[in-house]
């Protein structure tokens, strides 16, 4: 098999695995959207949404998919430097995003509304979660990236790497936008 084969099955099969997550993540809204009225007496969805705190939450992981966005870009100008200053920015973003998503999760089972709690804050902390375990998985992956790109530099294997973890963070952003609206936005708003 060549390389150009071998390439293109790669970036063939990660496409696969993103319409899988597509899947996975429809589901998780199916659930949610089923259950989000199924509070038994616990804290429905418009007291759980602290707007402001998700709002710099969704700005800092949306900040955090401009500079992945930018470090493609100066890979692509074979600027190895910045590329990985991109990254590591991107990577610090990323981990904010998460420690956001901890307090929150945090503060919900210290007031005794954890998933357990009822079948709404079980669909909630499924999808909301599920969406934190893929910035980890991203986060763990880009540092592997960086390392990679830092003693490597930019051969043909990296940049696939790069372009396909690009997309892979972009996808979480498209889903934070999905989550951000129909959990927190129309939850806030008790539609």
């Amino acid at each position: 098999m060549s390389l150009k084969e071998q390439n293109e099955k790669t970036v063939f099969g990660f496409w696969v695995y993103l319409m899988s997550d597509c899947v996975l993540f429809a589901g998780l809204f199916a659930a949610y959207a089923v259950l989000w009225r199924q509070a038994a007496g616990g804290p429905q969805a418009f007291e759980l949404a602290n707007m402001r705190f998700v709002f710099v939450e969704t700005l800092i992981l949306l900040s955090s998919s401009f500079m992945m966005g930018l470090s493609v870009v100066a890979a692509h100008a074979k600027k190895k430097a910045l590329a990985v200053w991109l990254l590591l920015s991107t990577l610090a973003l990323g981990l904010a995003f998460l420690g956001m998503e901890a307090y929150e999760f945090s503060h919900l089972v210290a007031e005794r509304s954890g998933p357990s709690r009822s079948a709404f804050l079980s669909s909630y902390f499924a999808l909301v979660g599920t969406h934190g375990l893929h910035v980890l998985a991203g986060s763990l992956w880009m540092i592997s990236l960086i390392v990679y790109l830092a003693r490597r530099g930019f051969t043909n294997s990296g940049m696939r790497k790069l372009a396909m973890l690009s997309l892979f963070w972009h996808f979480l952003d498209i889903i934070w936008i999905f989550i951000f609206t129909f959990v927190y936005l129309f939850g806030a708003l008790a539609l």
